[in-house]
């Protein structure tokens, strides 16, 4: 860890859409190790893509990460000494370095056309070359620029990556990496639309908020070089790097929506356990020890270190995700249960009696895999009339199944207290009397009053259907 400095983290999303499951795991170990050593995580927005950004998409990334439970100490919202938190509102600082870079010659004016510059390119591949610019424009005179900017010819600002030097990067993660000069072309630092780069705003921003590390996923190693020999132009302390392993699908390949939801929203939207979703994150690419599987957020907080992440690609093991949350959901309370059920429950469920929706939580409880999974689980319980799928209605249809049903339903007709407390032993003594097997009554049972062969313990579906339904069910099933 950098010396005497304290831990000042960022995440700093774009808002051109969803907050995808890389970002919300890169947001998690920022905010972790943030929150472990008792420093500061900040939000911050690059919004300078102008036509893809919308008030939409920002609104949707902070909406996931307060679900999530990531809360940010300075950012949008918070506010704080080091704003503005979004690059939109942070021009002057930009437009201030790359005057100084312009001044102290390590930025300079290039007026080749793209076309050139691609040709260039493609020159050198096919010359088995590293495409890279020939620094035409470097070293061009104060007065042909001066005439140039005058006819208003397009052009870029770039940085003069300097010669023969070296980019020495002490990652937490992958150890020290080191890259030459020679490999780094002289990138674009503004764009013809006058726009600073990515690579430039990130350094400025950096070293402005006084960033100590910087933890991102490893698609940004190969921005890293550039970012550190401007740290060094600028005269600035470059922070600590961490580069975090790609997230790959069950397939081995970057993830992707061919394999799955790539953003975090659809997984709230469907009713996914925050609490499982967390866990699961947190479980890609790091591991609290050999053995623990299962975590909650003060736990990983507790344990969290940069050096306990891996350097190989971690799956998203879709299988893993929902034992997580089935098992998240089986440790809550009743109460804790049915109020997080509640957005999946329709209006007039949820003004029952709130004994009865605490039974139903109960009764679902083991069945459930996401909070959203209710809603067709329970559907049988909400209905006039129920609709047998296709298992179902066989059972229903076969020989004698009437007057099984009726006989049930005359003997439960007679029990004083509901649900009968003893249903089993009920209709095991009722099968047996008429020489019936147990199944041959209970499958049909079961049929009538929920409409498949599956489900919750018979009991608990008597106590949620109440007496006249279950009756009228018996003896209405065809």
């Amino acid at each position: 860890m950098t010396e005497n400095r304290p831990v000042r983290v960022r995440f700093a999303p774009s808002p051109t859409g969803k907050l995808h499951i890389g970002g919300a795991r890169t947001a998690l170990f920022n905010w972790a190790f943030a929150r472990r050593h008792g420093g500061v995580f900040i939000l911050r927005i690059e919004d300078t893509d102008t036509e893809r950004n919308s008030q939409e998409s920002l609104d949707s990334i902070l909406s996931a990460m307060r679900w999530l439970g990531l809360d940010w100490d300075e950012g949008p919202g918070v506010g704080g000494d080091f704003g503005p938190y979004a690059q939109s509102e942070r021009m002057p600082l930009y437009d201030a370095a790359i005057q100084k870079g312009l001044t102290e010659g390590w930025l300079y004016r290039c007026f080749c056309t793209p076309e050139r510059v691609n040709a260039l390119k493609e020159e050198q591949r096919n010359r088995k070359e590293n495409p890279r610019y020939d620094r035409a424009c470097l070293g061009l005179p104060d007065a042909e620029c001066a005439k140039r900017l005058e006819v208003g010819e397009p052009h870029v600002i770039r940085f003069a990556v300097p010669v023969s030097e070296t980019a020495e990067i002490q990652d937490h993660i992958r150890g020290q990496v080191t890259v030459q000069s020679v490999e780094v072309e002289d990138w674009v630092v503004v764009r013809s639309n006058g726009m600073p780069t990515y690579n430039f705003c990130c350094v400025i921003d950096d070293a402005q908020m006084q960033i100590s590390h910087v933890v991102r996923g490893e698609e940004h190693l190969a921005n890293t070089p550039k970012q550190v020999l401007l740290y060094r132009a600028l005269g600035l302390p470059q922070p600590d790097y961490a580069h975090v392993p790609l997230i790959l699908g069950q397939d081995g390949k970057k993830l992707s929506k061919r394999t799955g939801d790539t953003a975090l929203q659809d997984y709230r939207d469907k009713g996914y356990p925050a609490e499982a979703m967390l866990n699961f994150l947190g479980l890609l690419g790091f591991s609290i020890d050999d053995e623990t599987t299962v975590f909650s957020a003060d736990e990983m907080v507790a344990a969290f270190d940069l050096k306990r992440i891996n350097k190989s690609g971690a799956i998203f093991d879709t299988d893993k995700l929902h034992w997580l949350c089935g098992d998240t959901i089986r440790r809550m309370t009743d109460t804790d249960l049915l109020e997080r059920l509640r957005p999946w429950l329709n209006t007039a469920v949820c003004d029952k009696d709130g004994g009865w929706l605490l039974q139903l939580a109960a009764c679902f409880r083991e069945r459930l895999t996401l909070f959203g999974d209710v809603s067709e689980m329970s559907a049988h319980l909400f209905c006039e009339c129920v609709e047998p799928d296709e298992k179902a209605a066989k059972a229903l249809s076969a020989d004698g199944v009437a007057d099984t049903l009726s006989g049930v339903a005359d003997l439960l007709a007679g029990v004083e207290s509901w649900p009968p407390p003893e249903f089993f032993a009920l209709v095991k003594g009722w099968a047996a009397e008429h020489e019936l097997g147990v199944g041959k009554v209970m499958k049909p049972v079961r049929a009538a009053l929920t409409g498949s062969l599956g489900g919750p313990e018979l009991g608990d579906v008597l106590a949620l259907l109440g007496k006249d339904c279950s009756l009228a069910r018996l003896r209405q099933a065809r």
